[in-house]
């Protein structure tokens, strides 16, 4: 049984279809995360849902308790996760109402923890493909099955927020080469590599920011609007994508991130306090277990 997480943006707050549901309290070092945790199944395998902003849509992007989400999943036994993100187009070809599935980022947030290391422990992890290949293929298939646009490959910049950019930062990034703008897909990828998950991201377009002569600029209620009917196609995508993670369960020794601390970590276990040892077992047994 593969045990698969889904954190949910924007307009996506609980999940269809889930048999044998219970509500799950998770404390995790790193605080609470940012609501119960729904665990249920979905044709024969696992789910673990989250809604990031908490149910009633209560935590701004700044808020959100990345690590606590992230480190609650993985105590939950979480190898494969898909994040759910709401974001502006920064392309003419991107149009609001695709999904696009990024492969890189841009991090323009600020003063967000963005690692679970630190305190005397240090560890440096290869972020250069920050999403699992893998898992990133699998996610586009399955919304091409469930019949709506899907852009396979894209530059995600993520800023820090709430206010929605200037009109100057929207032509900067488009000059920098960037598809999408959102502001949760950082550091929310950072901690899924360090947790050593298979992460992908699944971005729906809303709207073209505010760069675009002919459209209006983005607005709460121009994303809303968007987001009632992407929340729909995104629910028949995920179930599309579970039997694809369960068939091929072979995936995750193709790729290295289930491995991804491996020489990552400089500080020797016995450096490090017994507190801290337990706390990161959770992330690599193999490397602070004795």
């Amino acid at each position: 049984m593969a045990r698969i997480g889904i954190i949910g943006g924007s307009g996506l707050y609980d999940l269809d279809g889930l048999e044998d549901v219970d509500q799950l309290t998770v404390e995790t070092p790193f605080g609470s995360p940012s609501d119960k945790i729904t665990r249920g199944t979905l044709g024969g395998q696992e789910l673990f849902f989250l809604p990031r902003h908490g149910r009633g849509h209560r935590l701004l992007p700044s808020e959100v308790p990345y690590r606590a989400n992230i480190f609650s999943l993985k105590t939950l036994g979480v190898e494969w996760l898909l994040s759910v993100s709401a974001v502006g187009s920064l392309k003419e070809g991107v149009h609001p109402g695709d999904f696009l599935v990024p492969d890189q980022y841009v991090d323009r947030t600020r003063g967000r923890p963005s690692t679970f290391f630190g305190n005397g422990v240090v560890a440096h992890v290869s972020f250069a493909d920050p999403t699992c290949p893998g898992l990133c293929s699998m996610v586009a298939d399955a919304v091409g099955t469930a019949g709506v646009k899907v852009h396979k490959h894209g530059n995600y910049v993520c800023m820090e927020g709430p206010a929605f950019s200037t009109r100057t930062e929207s032509y900067l990034y488009r000059q920098w080469g960037m598809d999408v703008i959102g502001m949760t897909a950082i550091p929310e990828a950072k901690l899924a590599r360090e947790a050593q998950l298979h992460y992908a991201t699944l971005a729906l377009v809303t709207d073209y920011d505010c760069w675009h002569d002919a459209e209006e600029d983005v607005s709460v209620d121009s994303v809303l609007d968007v987001l009632r009917n992407n929340v729909a196609n995104v629910k028949t995508a995920i179930t599309e994508l579970v039997p694809l993670i369960a068939d091929d369960q072979q995936e995750r020794q193709k790729c290295n991130c289930a491995t991804s601390l491996q020489g990552a970590i400089l500080t020797p276990p016995e450096a490090i306090d017994t507190e801290r040892r337990d706390h990161l077992a959770v992330l690599a047994p193999e490397f602070f277990t004795d």
